[in-house]
C-alpha cells in the first residue's frame, strides 16, 4: 500500500541512513518532494540525490543552523524527527558526556526541530512524526541515557498535539522495535546473542527500516487525518510478549528469525 504525498514537501532529519533514510524513500515514492537533513559529515545532499530530493547540513544541537536549514528548504507539509543517536554504557558507568550529549541529540534536538517545524506549519497546518522507541517504556539495560530521551519525546508528543490542534497541526509517533540499522549492526552479526533477544518478538524475527517507514507514511498521510498525539508500535509485538513467545522444544532460530518446528 502507498500514501499519496503529491504536491507536499517533507522534511526529514537523520536521513542519511537507516529509518530516516527509509522514510525519505518511502516519502518521495509517495511523490513528495523530500528534504533531507543531517551533519555535514554524513553528506545529505548526496543521499538526497539518490531520492530525488535535496540535502542540507543540519546539526539538531544547533538551533541556528537547523533554523538556517529549514529556511533554505522552504515550508513542511510533513515533518519527521528521526535524528537520533545511542551510546551503550551501564547506569553506574554513564558518563557526563554520554548523558550531555545523548540528551543533546535525541532530546533537545527534537525539542527545536519540533519548535521550528510547528512555526512554519501553524499557517496551513501539516503533519509531525517523531521516531520514539519501545525503550520510551522498558528499561533495557545499558541504554540508561538513550531509554530517558525516547519517554521524555512523548511527553513532547501529548503537548504538541494538544496545544497544535487546534492549527491543523497533527503530531504522531512511532516506537520501533529492533530494526536492522546501523545502530544495531552488533546485534544482527551475534546469532546467538539475536537467538536470545528474539525470543520476546511473537513475530520471530527483527524488522527492517522499511517496515517502520510505512508507519510513518501513514501517520503523516491524509489517511490518518483523525490520529494525533498517539504513538504506533513497529515492534512485531515485542510489547505484548511479557512472559516471552519461542521456545527451543517447539521452534528453532536459524541464526535471523525463529520458526516453528
Amino acid at each position: 500500500m502507498s500514501f499519496d504525498f503529491t504536491g507536499k514537501h517533507a522534511i526529514v532529519t537523520g536521513g542519511v541512513n537507516g529509518i530516516g533514510f527509509a522514510v525519505g524513500r518511502t516519502l518521495a515514492n509517495g511523490g513528495a518532494s523530500v528534504s533531507i537533513f543531517d551533519l555535514a559529515a554524513e553528506r545529505p545532499a548526496e543521499a538526497a540525490q539518490r531520492l530525488g530530493g535535496s540535502g542540507y547540513e543540519a546539526d539538531v544541537t544547533d538551533p541556528t543552523q537547523l533554523a538556517k536549514a529549514f529556511h533554505d528548504a522552504g515550508e513542511p507539509d510533513v515533518v519527521v524527527i528521526a535524528a537520533g543517536i545511542a551510546k551503550s554504557a551501564a547506569l553506574f558507568e554513564t558518563s557526563e558526556e554520554i548523558w550531555q550529549r545523548t540528551i543533546a541529540v535525541n532530546l533537545t534536538g527534537a525539542f527545536h526541530t519540533l519548535q521550528i517545524a510547528g512555526k512554519l506549519m501553524k499557517r496551513r497546518g501539516g503533519a509531525i512524526v517523531l521516531i520514539a522507541s519501545t525503550n520510551s517504556y522498558d528499561g533495557e539495560p545499558q541504554l540508561a541515557a538513550y531509554n530517558a530521551t525516547k519517554a521524555g519525546l512523548l511527553g513532547l508528543l501529548h503537548t504538541a498535539a494538544n496545544e497544535w490542534g487546534p492549527y491543523g497541526i497533527r503530531v504522531n509517533a512511532v516506537c520501533p522495535g529492533l530494526i536492522r540499522t546501523r545502530l544495531n549492526t552488533q546485534t544482527f552479526s551475534d546469532p546467538k546473542a539475536l537467538g536470545r533477544y528474539m525470543e520476546d518478538i511473537p513475530l520471530g524475527r527483527g524488522g527492517e527500516p522499511e517496515e517502520v517507514a510505512k508507519a510513518v507514511a501513514f501517520l503523516a498521510s491524509d489517511d490518518a487525518s483523525y490520529i494525533t498525539g498517539a504513538t504506533l508500535l513497529v515492534d512485531g509485538g515485542q510489547m505484548a510478549s511479557k512472559f516471552g513467545t519461542w521456545r527451543e522444544e517447539d521452534a528453532e532460530f536459524d541464526g535471523q528469525r525463529w520458526k516453528k518446528k
